[in-house]
């Protein structure tokens, strides 16, 4: 019979021992932290506040930047503070809360994306019937089922992760606590879990991709039949924002999760999870609020309000 390891702690990977190559880490993902915050933050007053902006789409948006501004305050914190101290443990109870939190945020932010692109299919493809499908209960009834989903199908996750034993060594290969990792390093039978994982990849990463992939499909395809060039120009626009997005998610998405677990890449996934964790939150509000004519004046709106009560 195998030993269970004793210990009640993993120990995330060190970075370097470079103390100035330390220091540029700490100042860099600080600074990437900082700017995801606030612009999401930003993102998240400017449509909650302004009622000009109370629509469908932007309520998405809205939503989404509150996931992106929560979803990097899971882990890059913590890895702030690991950089800062030098001490990379972390407790089992606090790996699972962290892996559980981010998995939530992920599996939210899939869905909302998902749904912003049923959204777009509405609007573009049948316009005149958009305001009968996407009125207010709608797309608050849409928003509801993506975070009881995203937390809901965590926990049932997390629950299973729970019961992954560990028999040596406790160090994770990666920044922060998630599944793929504590999937290598567990030991015993990983055979039930690792099909809970395919049944995740299935469920929260497959299907949702299909469906976007239809609703653009539908989408190009409608938008090309328009006579009109500026109709078309007009109509892509609405998009543009969103399949950018879509891209970056899923492009770093499936780097992470779908290159296969090896001693020979293990620099390559922090890599890869680092772009997953931070640049993912951190270029979405910068995509959406460069790209958005609406977004732009509403910002500038608040500063020019703010400026004037200043005074």
């Amino acid at each position: 019979m195998e030993n269970k390891t004793l210990q009640n702690d993993f120990y995330i990977a060190d970075l370097t021992t470079n103390g100035g190559l330390l220091f540029s880490l700490f100042v860099t993902f600080l600074l990437v932290y900082l700017i995801s915050l606030i612009w999401n933050m930003i993102i998240f007053l400017v449509i909650f506040l302004n009622h000009h902006l109370q629509k469908p789409m932007y309520f998405f948006l809205c939503n989404l930047s509150f996931v992106d501004g929560v979803y990097i305050s899971v882990a890059l914190p913590k890895l702030l503070d690991i950089i800062k101290t030098g001490n990379n443990k972390i407790s089992f109870a606090e790996c699972y809360a962290q892996m559980y939190f981010f998995t939530s945020l992920a599996c939210t932010e899939i869905c909302l994306l998902t749904t912003m692109s049923y959204d777009r299919y509405i609007a573009i493809c049948r316009p005149l019937h958009y305001t009968l499908i996407m009125h207010k209960r709608t797309f608050n009834l849409l928003v509801a089922v993506c975070w009881t989903f995203g937390f809901s199908n965590s926990f049932f996750v997390t629950m299973f992760a729970s019961q992954l034993s560990f028999c040596g060594s406790t160090k994770l290969n990666q920044l922060f606590c998630e599944m793929k990792t504590l999937t290598k390093l567990s030991c015993g039978n990983k055979s039930k879990f690792k099909t809970v994982i395919l049944v995740e990849a299935l469920l929260v990463g497959f299907f949702p991709f299909v469906l976007i992939l239809m609703s653009y499909t539908k989408i190009i395809s409608n938008i090309l039949k328009m006579k009109s060039v500026g109709q078309r120009k007009k109509s892509f626009s609405t998009c543009t924002s969103h399949l950018t997005v879509l891209l970056l998610f899923y492009g770093t998405l499936l780097c992470m999760y779908m290159i296969p677990p090896s001693e020979n890449l293990e620099l390559l996934d922090q890599v890869f999870s680092v772009l997953y964790l931070a640049a993912t939150p951190t270029l979405n509000p910068l995509i959406y609020s460069f790209r958005n004519k609406d977004i732009n004046i509403a910002i500038l709106n608040i500063l020019l309000m703010t400026k004037s009560c200043m005074k």
